[in-house]
């Protein structure tokens, strides 16, 4: 379908837009009517409808019947334009309610203005179906207009749903229209004269004349030639010769594109897609040549203005480069060039270019190199290597360019220049070039275009530069600035004089197209509605790391950001640069000194530095405004007080960036005490003293002002100041403040604080401002010029005289000394007199003024005048005002000291007394500890509930519900947490805070959820979360208690991580002493506002997010730097002792969590911070000792001449000795080696080491910062960025989870033997769970070996197993895992610096493993290779039997065929010969006998030891509720007291050590014996009674061993006899299963019987006279039968093997996680026996909890997962017959008989099934001959066994164990056993660690009470309570044996021997629920079992009887 153009003419605008918007199905025309006084045009709009591009023109008001007919003609022509090359249709949209006869008549004239055929081609729309209902005179008139329209008429009712289905109809309408009127579109006169050129626009103006005869239009008059007339005829061509006005016409314009250059280098002609075929028309040349066509260029309309060869033209250029620009919104400027040797044209055309459009014309120019042979494009490299004017052309240019033939009709040539313009236009911000950006020329270059015109060869210029620059030279074009921004201008840069006129005010319009134009070159644009944010500024970005960059806005805020005061001077880095002359003005001594610079003569103006600042302020946010206030008043600056806006000139007074400043200074009182005051600006009442200007003077009233406050700091900027300039746009009117803080010393101006207000401009043209300030201020000061000028303005200085207010005139034409009269009115000389005496009469005259003037000023009040805007006035602030007052409302008349008490009550004293009894718990005396636990705890949960029934206090509840009414935080909630703060402060002096308040949150949050009752305060870990990420810093330590909240900082950190994701952070720590300017420093670098005054202001440590800009976070690796503030060392408020326990503790906590510490310095000599040197070492010898690896640099603070390197080189060294020499004392404390400082910590003194210059540049309070310390602080964020970026940071879970350990590592004395790397256990354990999957992958793969190979050994496919063809079959499996190491080593986990220390040991392990299995199989294969040589014997005989078996059958059945049909009878018959055959056959041969194994055990144990020993034990029962047999039970009984006879010479009782041992010696007898029982292979090569004997004996002389090592007891002989029946018992049941298997495969009695049924069939089909082949192929099925049954299940123990670890979660993971399932299953259960099997003997309790789940697995699995089962079976299907169809292809094709074809059949199945069929072959198969049919038996048998195979078989329980080569579940035992099974020497827990043989120390999840063991008292009967984590943090010994003497402490227990030190045991206090809940549920239990009791010092405690199974339960989740 082809695209449509469709006009919409219509009565009203609404309606028409209406119809269009329904057919595109989207608003693209506005409904709403056009106000009258706006001119209407045409709008064109294209869409797609169904894939269909339809293009719609909206006309406007053409049925306006007051209308012209050359307006309604000038809108014909517009529509006309815009439908090129013709409509498709006309759409008339009618109402017919109010459509008129002379509507009727109004259409009809409108179509045939179009043409005499436009009816042909309308269609009448109407929107309401009903025209029945309207008069009949209207009816008629609409449904004549139908009839003419040819009965065309549609209905489009906007309300229905379905529009889509009334726009296709009428776009079928429209299509069979458009068929009817010859498939093409309407065209009228003026398109027929356009169709010479592919776009019309091309030659608009041209064919205008044409038009206009044809239709009787007016001419434009286009015969005047005169410059004014040019002009006028631009502005009407502008209309684009279409009757558009360019608003319009510009609305489908992608962009301008002016083309400049010479004409010969293009070809203009019908295909040429950008120029046409109209070559542009020199002669008689004027403007309105240079006309705009609209172009389509792929798609996209390009408008272009030719100006090829114009440069040569004599025309008025500054009107026509001006007007070209303000009428079009040009974007690029294409200059073009041809591609070879340039002529000096074509250098010198882009001077041309620079000269008439001005010099910031480039940035928008783009080279078009031209070719008339394509393969001439080929060397425009060649040609930019080689022609360095060619080279410098393109520098200029920004190195654009694009090359195109001359013809520009290649389509892709054309559309790359449209994407590199789009490159240009968006490197200029989207912004089109303007006049601003032109400027004004004030030279006219005569002899540029003298050269020009030479080398062209053209007619030279008539008219001569002088005459031409007096006649048109416009005063030079520079910003907007009426006469009083003089002030700033000094003598040389053009001052103006007494003598001279002011220069005239510019126009409104031009001013504020000079702001835009600033805010552009400042790339500020758009900012003024989408304000700078803090968070845009405070990112570390590539920006902010770059300080000399072209971005001036961003580079003064970055300075600023870190104090710098000359951030003002940015702009004065680019104005000092030397511009040269040309070489011929170079020559000539007048033109050389008459010559304006090129600065003068460009449009490049300097910008001044306060119009950065204020523009900067204009484009920010309220918060960045009052954070760059703030720092502008730590730089000394002068503040903004009255700003007027840069357009609409509103005075706004931004009281709001005040809010956070205070001041502080000194003053004397009467009795001369010195007393320092400190005050916010805002509510500070001083004097104030006011500065005006009246008109242009010669001083500069901003330096004298400075001479006033600080002489040595420009607080006031002025013209003498790095970059000032004349340029200066946003200040006038705008009131600056500054203060002066007397120091308390002699030498102060003023004795009391004063503030000075400076209004910028000429104070007649500020009258609002001038009437504020003089109503405020205490003293007036006015700089007056000439009398000229006092003469002027006499009217302002007679009021400012007569009024009350002191008057202090200074006149710059006057030289005489200070006078005045007693009313206060003074005068004072500027002329001929030194500053610094005017400045001292000055200030003597000010303090006169102010000693007997009282009034002050108070900033605040400024606010109450009209007619300024204040900007806390906005509805947001004023509601976060209102919040925060209602919280600061309710101190009102409290005491100081009874705030925190009444409002925090959660924090006080129960807070402190919570911490030191969570103190306590790592100080438990040696006895008793789990009493004193519990105890403690309990008294801890006291606390908790007293804390938990404190009501919220309503400061807390109402700052709590102003933070949650606001999720996700809002301005309005930023406005009220500011004003929170501020108010805060303003009440109580900075003693209450957002601190406070939410420390009271965390408090209540933890008491809650320690008590289980936290669904109320879910909510407020999210809220400090938001509060976190809104720039504020939220509290990590409890300076005041000493003391982490871990809870409630752990769920603050849960809920970043919900919010921003597991961010990568990179942690940032400052460590010092007190008041040695850390926080200072953080806030410098980072534009932080963490707490800075003298003294400790930080108490504790507080954390805040930096976030990292997008563009750095893959460089950097981490997305945030998180900075730690922390309190100083050697605090005064501590003393002694505590001070130096304190601060160990802080130094190593906050060096622990950093990746980075900041050791700040205050001084360079490092032996006066000796002890705090040693705290950090010390802190970062215990990092290293746990493995942690952070790194740190050393900052020297306040050092006089940093950069004397000799000084600093000496310090280095002294450092460097100083630190190695704190390093061996500090490792003798720790029990390390190190000798030097870099065997601690990867340190280098040169680079590692800053020193910093003093803060402040002179004295406070008037100081401002040192630049050098803004610096050095630059330099030192540069070096963490660049460190940071090769360390890379940590996850923030990673940062949680160190906190934790770190604090409660630190809350035991000894940190090293204490801390318990969470992190990285974590990190472990998931490598763990990944060595399971790649070990399962290397078993599971193997196993599949196995079986194909087995398989062959039983088809004598295969007679021996080499290792390298193992290793070949393994090779791809193992690559594959060794690949999937490397990858997860190297790339997939994120913690490669954790993991890096265990890559060796696992892919050792791994390979390990794999050499294992491959021996393991060689070994069970060639073991099934050697029993089957061992059974040859019996398998020929099978062989036999089944031959003569299979041929009696079929002799038989000759016989009897008469009887086929009878049944019985041939039943009958077979079985009567299948006895003769049964004796026959085993004629000579014995049946293997019956064995009894349990029989055989006993006699073999009664012939050792006494017979009614043996069978007393064997029958005797244990007691109720199991009643098993006694002996059953040995190895996990308690108490084995009965079983020995002491030593009563050493001994009263066994210990628990003695139980344990003689536990473990039946444990090691079971082992060896089931290892015994497996090798005897029963199951192959039958059983042999002496098995049993041989076990006997190994009981026997294991014993024996046993009681030889032990002199404490001897094993009575009922142990023996009983160990040794449980042991041969168990392998006696072993042994006669596996002879049960071996009599059913080698028993020819029963082998024979089994085959009955088989060889029955054979014999029935043979009687029913089936062929020789069905019989034999039926023979074959049969015998597969079994066959694929066996295969079947092999395959399927490995795949539900496989299912199972996928889907069970306990098997889906690592060691823990099937542990964890165990422990939940066995409480589930509460069964105490499988408990105390877990505990006594857990490796037996694995692999039965893995049976137990997998029987429950094959019950419950839903039958669906047989599916793949039965696809195994299919499968052996298909493989069957397809090997009968391959032997029947082979032995057709060679001929061969049943032999071969029994053979190849058998061969194609090796490796599938386990079939023998060799007893069918030779005889038996002899009548075989039809080997097809052969095969079509096969096909119909097989599928009916499968299917007999499968039916039964609907659930996995229907599966038989038995028939498993391998079992599942032994498969999965197989691979989760091998692990390590080593348990606690205290209390038997098993190691966790999935590796077996691991490396490293053996540890577990959580340990348990030595009681559960057996573990007593000793000498007593008292079972232990105690926890081994308990007991390590405590002061107590133990006793290494019950007999040892030698007491050990249990912080050092690694000390007590090797089994002890191998583990790592970290003191843990916490609940540990499961196994007090298990000791409380089955004590009872337990006392009997170890006939011990829990009373005593074993009584439990009561605080364990509260924990209930859940909690239990619940307690595993979050251990494990």
């Amino acid at each position: 379908m082809s695209d449509l153009t469709i006009i919409l003419l219509g009565k009203t605008a609404p309606e028409t837009s209406r119809v269009g918007n329904f057919i595109l199905g989207r608003d693209v025309f506005k409904t709403e009517a056009p106000p009258p006084s706006v001119e209407h045009h045409s709008e064109r709009v294209r869409g797609h409808v169904e894939e269909r591009c339809i293009t719609l023109i909206n006309t406007y008001n053409f049925f306006d019947t007051e209308l012209t007919q050359d307006v309604l003609d000038h809108k014909l022509e517009e529509c006309v334009s815009l439908s090129s090359p013709g409509p498709h249709a006309f759409l008339f949209v009618i109402e017919p309610i109010t459509f008129t006869v002379k509507d009727s008549t109004r259409m009809r004239h409108i179509l045939d203005s179009f043409g005499e055929q436009a009816q042909k081609y309308a269609i009448v729309i109407t929107t309401n179906r009903e025209v029945t209902l309207y008069t009949k005179k209207k009816r008629e008139s609409f449904q004549k207009i139908v009839n003419e329209c040819n009965l065309r008429q549609h209905v489009l009712i906007s309300t229905t749903t379905k529009n889509i289905y009334l726009v296709r109809n009428l776009l079928k309408e429209i299509d069979s229209m458009v068929r009817q009127n010859g498939g093409t579109y309407f065209i009228c006169e003026t398109y027929e004269d356009a169709q010479e050129d592919d776009k019309p626009e091309a030659h608009a103006i041209e064919k205008m004349d044409d038009f206009t005869e044809n239709k009787g239009w007016k001419s434009s008059g286009f015969e005047k030639d005169t410059n004014e007339r040019i002009l006028e005829e631009h502005k009407s061509s502008m209309t684009d010769g279409s009757g558009l006005k360019n608003d319009t016409y510009d609305q489908d314009i992608t962009f301008t594109a002016v083309l400049c250059g010479n004409t010969s280098e293009v070809c203009f002609r019908h295909d040429n897609i950008l120029l046409g075929p109209e070559k542009p028309v020199l002669n008689n040349a004027h403007f309105s040549l240079i006309v705009r066509k609209l172009r389509m260029v792929s798609n996209r309309n390009l408008s272009v203005i030719n100006m090829l060869c114009l440069q040569e033209e004599k025309l008025y250029w500054d009107q026509i480069a001006d007007q070209l620009i303000k009428e079009n919104k040009i974007h690029a400027f294409i200059f073009v060039l041809p591609l070879g040797q340039l002529t000096d044209s074509d250098k010198i055309g882009l001077e041309w270019l620079q000269s008439r459009f001005g010099e910031g014309v480039l940035p928008y120019v783009m080279i078009l190199f031209t070719y008339e042979r394509e393969e001439d494009c080929d060397t425009i490299i060649d040609d930019l290597k080689n022609n360095s004017v060619l080279e410098e052309l393109l520098m200029k240019c920004g190195d654009r360019y694009h090359t195109c033939s001359k013809s520009m009709n290649n389509q892709s040539e054309m559309r790359t220049l449209l994407e590199k313009i789009d490159h240009l236009v968006s490197e200029n911000n989207q912004q089109y070039y303007t006049l601003t950006m032109k400027g004004k020329q004030n030279i006219k270059n005569d002899a540029l275009q003298q050269q020009f015109s030479s080398a062209s060869g053209r007619k030279r210029l008539q008219h001569s530069t002088h005459s031409h620059r007096e006649a048109s030279s416009p005063v030079p074009h520079q910003p907007a600035f009426n006469s009083s921004q003089n002030e700033e201008v000094d003598v040389t840069q053009g001052q103006t004089k007494p003598n001279e006129k002011p220069k005239t005010a510019i126009n409104p319009a031009d001013e504020a197209d000079a702001v835009r134009d600033l805010f552009q070159r400042l790339h500020l644009q758009g900012k003024e509605q989408q304000k700078i944010k803090p968070g845009d500024v405070l990112q570390v970005s590539v920006k902010s790391l770059q300080y000399k960059e072209p971005c001036k806005y961003l580079a003064f805020l970055h300075k600023l950001m870190v104090m710098n005061y000359r951030a003002k001077y940015m702009s004065a880095d680019v104005q000092g640069s030397i511009q040269p002359c040309s070489e011929e003005v170079g020559q000539n001594l007048m033109a050389f000194l008459n010559t304006e610079s090129l600065n003068d003569a460009s449009n490049t103006y300097p910008i001044h530095p306060m119009d950065v600042q204020m523009a900067v302020l204009h484009c920010s946010d309220s918060f960045l405004k009052q954070l760059i206030v703030t720092k502008l008043s730590q730089c000394q600056y002068a503040l903004p007080l009255l700003v007027p806006d840069p357009f609409t000139r509103e005075i706004e007074f931004p009281l709001w960036t005040f809010r956070q400043i205070k001041k502080s200074w000194k003053t004397m009182d009467a009795s001369g005490k010195e007393t320092t005051l400190t005050k916010p600006v805002y509510s500070a009442e001083t004097a104030m003293v006011a500065f005006f200007r009246l008109d242009s003077v010669s001083s500069s009233k901003s330096q004298l002002m400075n001479s006033l406050i600080n002489e040595k700091h420009n607080t006031f900027f002025h013209r003498h100041c790095p970059g000032s300039s004349r340029t200066r746009l946003l200040m006038d009117g705008v009131v600056e403040i500054a203060w002066y803080l007397p120091s308390g010393k002699s030498t102060d101006h003023f004795p009391e604080c004063v503030a000075f207000c400076n209004l910028h401009g000429d104070v007649g043209k500020n009258a609002k401002q001038l009437e504020i300030l003089t109503e405020m201020s205490s003293v007036n000061v006015v700089l007056l010029g000439d009398q000229q000028h006092i003469s002027t303005n006499k009217e302002i200085l007679q009021r400012l005289f007569n009024g009350p207010k002191p008057l202090i005139c200074l006149l710059s034409d006057n030289n005489s000394s200070v006078a005045g009269s007693t009313s206060l009115k003074f005068k004072i000389g500027l002329k001929d007199r030194s500053q610094a005496t005017v400045s001292e009469e000055l200030i003597n005259t000010i303090n006169t003024c102010l000693s007997k003037q009282g009034s002050t000023f108070r900033l605040e009040d400024v606010g109450k005048y009209r007619g300024i805007k204040t900007d806390e006035n906005d509805p947001e602030c004023q509601k976060g005002k209102e919040a925060a007052l209602q919280i600061t409302r309710l101190l009102e008349g409290m005491e100081m000291s009874r705030i925190k008490e009444t409002f925090l009550p959660c924090q006080g004293n129960l807070w402190h007394m919570w911490c030191q009894k969570n103190k306590d718990k790592y100080k438990l005396c040696c006895n008793d500890t789990e009493n004193q636990m519990s105890k403690i705890q309990g008294e801890m949960n006291q606390i908790r509930l007293q804390q938990h029934q404190c009501v919220d206090t309503p400061i807390v509840w109402q700052f709590i519900q102003n933070l949650i009414s606001h999720i996700p935080l809002s301005n309005e909630t930023c406005y009220f947490l500011k004003w929170t703060e501020i108010l805060l402060d303003k009440y109580t002096d900075g003693c209450f805070g957002l601190a406070d308040i939410l420390r009271e949150t965390g408090q209540k949050y933890e008491s809650s959820i320690c008590l289980q009752m936290g669904q109320k305060v879910l909510h407020l870990p999210k809220l400090a979360a938001r509060f976190m990420m809104s720039g504020h810093s939220v509290e990590l330590m409890d300076g005041d208690a000493g003391h982490v909240p871990l809870v409630w900082v752990s769920a603050v950190l849960d809920e970043l991580i919900k919010i921003l994701g597991d961010q990568r952070v990179f942690v940032l720590s400052v460590l010092g002493i007190q008041s040695s300017g850390k926080s200072t420093m953080l806030n410098a670098m980072f534009g932080l506002q963490f707490a800075v005054s003298a003294g400790r202001c930080t108490r504790g440590a507080f954390m805040q997010l930096v976030k990292v800009s997008e563009e750095m976070k893959a460089e950097l690796k981490f997305d945030y730097i998180l900075v730690v503030d922390t309190e100083g060392l050697r605090a005064l408020e501590l003393a002694g002792k505590a001070t130096i326990h304190h601060d160990n503790e802080l130094a190593t906590f906050v060096v622990g969590i950093a990746n980075m510490t900041l050791i700040n310095i205050f001084g360079e000599n490092p032996v006066e911070i000796q002890d705090i040197l040693q705290i950090v070492i010390q802190a970062f010898l215990r990092m290293m000792k746990v493995r942690l690896n952070p790194s740190c640099m050393f900052v020297h603070q306040n050092i006089p001449d940093v950069t004397a390197k000799e000084k600093t080189k000496e310090s280095r060294r002294c450092l460097q000795e100083k630190l190695d020499e704190m390093t061996k004392l500090a490792a003798l404390q720790e029990v390390c080696d190190a000798e030097r400082f870099g065997d601690v910590i990867e340190f280098d003194v040169e680079r590692d080491v800053r020193y910093f210059a003093q803060l402040w540049e002179g004295s406070p309070p008037m100081a401002p910062p040192n630049p050098s310390y803004s610096e050095n602080i630059e330099e030192l964020k540069q070096t963490i960025i660049s460190k940071a970026a090769k360390k890379g940071g940590m996850k923030l879970s990673e940062f949680q989870t160190r906190i934790k350990d770190l604090w409660e590592a630190l809350l035991n004395e000894n940190f090293v033997f204490s801390f318990r790397n969470t992190w990285e256990i974590s990190v472990y354990r998931k490598l763990e769970k990944n060595f399971w999957k790649w070990t399962w992958s290397l078993r599971k793969d193997m196993l599949e070996i196995q079986d194909k190979l087995q398989t062959r050994i039983i088809n004598n496919q295969l007679q021996k197993i080499e290792h390298n063809d193992l290793v070949g079959k393994m090779k791809e499996s193992f690559e594959k895992v060794n690949s999937s190491v490397k990858s997860y080593f190297e790339h997939d986990a994120e913690e490669q610096d954790i993991l890096v220390q265990w890559r060796g040991r696992v892919q050792q392990k791994i390979e390990n493993l794999h050499d294992d299995l491959i021996k393991q199989t060689k070994r069970h294969l060639n073991d099934i290779i050697s029993q089957k040589i061992a059974c040859k014997h019996l398998e020929e005989q099978k062989t036999q039997y089944e031959a003569q078996l299979f041929k009696r059958s079929k002799d038989l059945a000759l016989t009897l065929k008469s009887k086929a049909n009878n049944e019985r009878e041939l039943r009958r018959h077979f079985d009567c010969m299948w006895r003769q055959w049964f004796f026959d056959l085993t004629a000579g041969t014995k049946p293997l006998n019956e064995i009894n194994t349990e029989q055989d055990a006993l006699k073999i144990l009664s012939e050792l030891y006494e017979e009614q020993l043996v069978l007393h034990q064997f029958v005797k029962h244990g007691e109720e509720p199991r009643n098993v047999k006694t002996f059953t039970r040995i190895s996990t009984i308690g108490d084995y007291t009965e079983y020995v006879n002491l030593n009563k010479k050493s001994v009263n009782r066994l210990t628990s050590e003695d139980h344990n041992s003689i536990r473990q010696l039946t444990h090691r007898i079971m082992q060896k014996t089931d290892e015994l029982s497996k090798s005897k292979s029963v199951a192959k090569m039958g059983y042999k009674s002496f098995y049993l004997q041989e076990i006997a004996q190994l009981v026997k002389k294991a014993v024996s061993e046993h009681t030889q090592s032990n002199s404490k007891y001897k094993f009575k002989p009922k142990f023996i006899v009983d160990l040794s029946l449980h042991v041969c018992m168990h392998a006696a049941e072993m042994f006669a299963a596996q002879h049960r298997t071996f009599r059913e495969s080698n028993d020819p009695f029963i082998y024979l019987e089994k085959k009955k049924s088989e060889y029955y069939n054979v014999f029935e089909k043979s009687c029913k006279g089936a062929t020789s082949v069905a019989v034999f192929g039926g023979i074959i099925c049969s015998e597969l039968k079994e066959a694929i049954m066996q295969s079947f299940y092999i395959s399927t123990a490995s795949h539900l093997a496989d299912e199972m670890r996928m889907n069970i979660t306990a098997f889906n993971g690592n060691k823990s996680n099937l542990e964890k399932h165990i422990l939940k299953s066995l409480a589930e259960e509460e069964d105490f026996e499988k408990f105390m099997d877990y505990i006594l003997n857990p490796e037996e309790q694995f692999k039965t909890f893995i049976r137990d789940v997998v029987k429950k697995y094959m019950i419950e699995k839903d039958p669906r997962s047989l599916d793949k089962i039965r696809q195994g079976i299919k499968h052996k299907q298909e493989c069957i017959i397809s090997a009968a169809m391959s032997a029947t292809e082979d032995v057709v094709k060679e001929r061969g008989d049943a032999n071969m074809w029994l053979k190849t059949f058998s061969h194609a199945l090796k490796d599938e099934l386990e079939c023998n069929i060799d007893h069918l072959r030779d005889n038996n198969c002899q009548d075989v001959v039809d080997f097809h049919l052969l095969t079509d038996v096969v096909k119909k048998e097989i599928p009916l066994i499968s299917e007999e195979l499968t039916k039964n078989i609907n659930r996995l329980s229907d599966l038989k164990s038995d028939l498993f080569r391998k079992k599942p579940e032994d498969i999965l035992i197989e691979h989760f056993c091998r692990c390590c099974w080593v348990q606690c020497p205290f209390c038997r827990a098993i190691c966790i660690n999935t590796m077996e043989d691991h490396d490293g120390d053996h540890s577990v999840h959580f340990h348990r009470c030595y009681g559960v063991t057996g573990c007593h008292f000793n000498d007593t009967d008292y079972l232990c309570i105690k926890f081994c984590t308990t007991s390590v943090a405590s002061d107590g010994y133990f006793y290494p044996t019950f007999d040892s003497d030698k007491r050990v402490p249990w912080k050092q227990y690694r000390t007590a021997g090797p089994e002890f030190a191998k583990w790592s045991i970290s003191p843990d206090l916490s609940e540990l629920p499961y196994w007090k809940w298990f000791v409380c549920r089955f004590q009872r239990n337990l006392e009997e079992f170890y006939k011990k009791t829990f009373q005593g010092r074993g009584e439990i405690p009561s605080e364990w009887r509260k924990y209930s199974k859940e909690d239990a339960m619940d307690s595993l989740d979050k251990c494990i």
